[in-house]
């Protein structure tokens, strides 16, 4: 023990250890040392030069788990470290908390030196070394992560309906011209003419999302892409991508391991057996055979459903306010973390699972 407080803090958080603390059980299942590799990458140390020394870098990682894990903003995530209990001890520490600038500062440091990828890696790696390898299949799919389009976006959006609009003003009024005498065409040109906008250059949007159509519904953001395994249901791999990129142009699938997947992958290449649903095509129905295997294909791969309804419910992670890819991806990263992490509890209480 440290300091009274630190003691004081863990006597109070021992009064209500038994009733039932998700983070403590789900925390035990990580070995968060091994993330300790990150340090040199994101930080360089000059304390010997007189510099502040460096925050705990385990304590960074957890903070952002617990970050996705509650659905918190960086001044929310502050706030609720410094009044939770069970908050710090899952961090581990009773001392003074980093303040929400700190924790963007070093989420930004790991989108701009590239080494989330690493972080989800080490992750892989533990989940191997517990004996949840993918050895019986896969299941692929993408959903749907909105974002906010942005003020510019929204103004070259709308410059770009008016003068589709003037472009159709124009070609009605040159079709009604035609019935006019020959001496009203000069006056009726002059006029359409008034009516058109001069062409300004757009600035740069402020998103790099992209808009989509599903249905009858129109999306603008991302769309994240993840693969499971069968039998674990653990999520193996993600990718984000802008929301227009389709399906099937995403391949995370294992080689030698068969990848299960609805429709929209139908004939796309893959690194594994392609056990993509059947799709009928005009003049050529599916027959009996493709039926049954398409019911037993979307039996199987309907598990990958509770991944999304877990990640946008209970993780918060169906809407985004960041504007690039790479911060998209770090966000859909950790939230595929954090699942990664509640479904390990599930599988250490149920063994046979």
């Amino acid at each position: 023990m440290r300091t009274l407080i630190d003691f004081a803090i863990r006597t109070e958080y021992s009064r209500f250890k038994g009733h039932r603390d998700d983070l403590s059980e789900i925390g035990s299942q990580i070995d968060w040392e091994r993330f300790r590799f990150l340090e040199p990458f994101l930080y360089k140390n000059k304390t010997s030069l007189g510099g502040r020394p460096n925050i705990d870098i385990v304590i960074m990682v957890k903070m952002l788990v617990l970050q996705h894990w509650f659905g918190l903003s960086d001044p929310e995530l502050e706030w609720q470290v410094a009044d939770r209990i069970s908050f710090r001890i899952f961090l581990d520490t009773t001392e003074v908390v980093p303040d929400f600038s700190t924790v963007w500062l070093f989420r930004e440091r790991l989108i701009k030196s590239g080494r989330f990828d690493d972080l989800w890696r080490e992750l892989q790696r533990q989940i191997d070394e517990k004996g949840y390898t993918v050895k019986e299949g896969s299941i692929q799919d993408a959903t749907f992560i909105t974002s906010d389009p942005g003020q510019k976006r929204k103004q070259k959006d709308q410059e770009g309906k008016c003068k589709e609009e003037d472009q159709e003003l124009k070609a009605i009024g040159s079709k009604q011209v035609q019935e006019f005498d020959k001496d009203l065409l000069d006056i009726s040109n002059n006029i359409i003419n008034s009516q058109e906008k001069p062409m300004t250059p757009y600035e740069e949007p402020t998103n790099e999302g992209s808009w989509a159509k599903k249905g009858v519904k129109s999306f603008f953001g991302y769309k994240g892409h993840i693969l499971i395994d069968t039998k674990h249901h653990l999520i193996r791999n993600v990718k984000t991508t802008t929301a227009s990129v389709h399906d099937s142009q995403v391949d995370l699938g294992i080689e030698g391991i068969p990848r299960y997947s609805d429709k929209g992958y139908d004939g796309a290449k893959t690194r594994g057996y392609d056990a993509a649903m059947k799709k009928a095509t005009r003049g050529h129905k599916l027959g009996i055979r493709d039926i049954l295997r398409n019911k037993r294909i979307s039996k199987k791969r309907s598990h990958i459903e509770r991944c999304f309804a877990v990640m946008k419910r209970a993780h918060k992670e169906g809407h985004v306010l960041v504007t690039t890819v790479a911060r998209a991806g770090m966000k859909f990263m950790l939230n595929a973390f954090v699942y990664n992490m509640v479904q390990l509890k599930h599988l250490a209480r149920n063994p046979s699972n």
